[in-house]
């Protein structure tokens, strides 16, 4: 078996002198289901379109399951399977008529092809759809007959761009369930990107992305154990001037976010005691919490995930 299903080393792409990938490294096992997190601009869709070969790298490089793209493109296209973050269905078609014609595509004719739409159809949950026209039906609901299109030539590696955009809690639940299916029953490696902190929390690994680089990789749990204890964020009216009086009393220097000062304590509450004793005056509000994926993208920054500009 293929150590890796994603290998990429060195990975770099520019828009003329914006660098949206800058020497991004990173190892995909087999049978993961893998989440790219990131703001917007971080790096993600150009990732996505570099994975799914809609775009060769201006540098580094990258193999899946051993074959090297973009020599191996081919060869790649047929074990991958791709959701677009955009709808790419034919609004005019039924669904049945939609997948009759992606697995065309890949080559599939006659009782192949007719098997492969109703297997994908019924693993999806809408065979009762086939006949209905892809533009009537719900976002939750093009969002399975995407899966089922993408699902047809049983990929060894699922890439979906941006999966829950327009679903609503219960559709992305449903999606949440059938990657886990997936990757339970037919061993398939699950790539997506996301800006959604919730939905990157149920991945087993992570990277987290910022302007192009890599600035974080591991479990969730491994990610938030880097902040080691509480996060004490301090909200005031007099944010310069406090910074320097909350780095005394903490031993620590609070990073400054607007009017927002954090730090982050192994001690929490008896820190969180000292500084309301000391500074109640020029507090307007107080909070302690546990870490979560943003403290760590904070950290690791010096700004908030998502930026006022």
């Amino acid at each position: 078996m293929t150590a890796s299903a994603v290998r990429a080393e060195g990975l770099a792409y520019s828009y003329g002198s914006r660098r949206a990938l800058d020497d991004l490294s990173l190892e995909i096992r087999p049978r993961e289901i893998f989440s790219v997190l990131g703001p917007n601009g971080g790096g993600k869709t150009t990732l996505f379109r570099i994975l799914s070969t809609l775009a060769p790298q201006h540098a580094g490089t990258l193999q899946i399951f051993g074959e090297t793209l973009p020599a191996a493109i081919s060869r790649v296209r047929a074990m991958i399977g791709v959701v677009f973050q955009k709808p790419s269905l034919d609004g005019k078609l039924t669904v049945g008529e939609n997948l009759h014609h992606h697995g065309m595509l890949y080559g599939l004719s006659g009782a192949r092809l007719k098997d492969a739409v109703s297997t994908s159809l019924a693993r999806l949950g809408i065979t009762d759809r086939r006949d209905d026209v892809a533009e009537t039906l719900s976002g939750g609901l093009q969002r399975r007959v995407e899966l089922a299109k993408a699902l047809m030539t049983r990929p060894r590696l699922l890439i979906l761009d941006e999966p829950s955009t327009g679903l609503d809690p219960g559709a992305r639940h449903d999606l949440w369930r059938y990657l886990a299916q997936l990757r339970e029953e037919d061993g398939t490696t699950v790539v997506l990107t996301t800006h959604l902190m919730d939905e990157a929390e149920r991945s087993d690994r992570i990277a987290i992305l910022h302007e192009g680089r890599r600035i974080a990789l591991g479990t969730p749990d491994e990610l938030r154990s880097r902040i080691g204890g509480d996060v004490i964020s301090i909200r005031t009216h007099r944010p310069d001037a406090l910074a320097e009086r909350v780095d005394r009393i903490a031993g620590t220097r609070a990073i400054r976010l607007g009017d927002t000062l954090r730090l982050e304590s192994a001690s929490g509450h008896a820190l969180m005691g000292r500084l309301l004793d000391e500074l109640s005056a020029d507090i307007d509000g107080i909070s302690l919490s546990k870490p979560t994926l943003e403290d760590v993208f904070v950290r690791e920054t010096g700004h908030r995930f998502w930026n006022e500009d």
